[in-house]
């Protein structure tokens, strides 16, 4: 199944930006961060289809995932 995926900030550090990319049915949030190899001390916020979600919700075919990392500042 295709999901968009689109990453932010330092994530996209030789990665991408924005991409559909090709996964198998029934996976999570956390497998794409898993497969994407994402540090997991550095995630912040989830969305899907701009609501957000936590890393076990389960994606389906053409929808849209935007993994944001933690942010900080003064």
């Amino acid at each position: 199944m295709i999901i968009n995926v689109k990453l932010v900030g330092l994530f996209q550090i030789d990665r991408f930006k924005q991409m559909d990319r090709n996964f198998p049915a029934g996976i999570t949030a956390q497998g794409i961060i898993d497969a994407l190899l994402l540090p997991q001390v550095h995630i912040g916020t989830i969305l899907i289809h701009g609501v957000h979600a936590d890393k076990d919700t389960e994606l389906f075919d053409g929808d849209k995932l935007v993994i944001l990392p933690l942010l900080g500042g003064g």
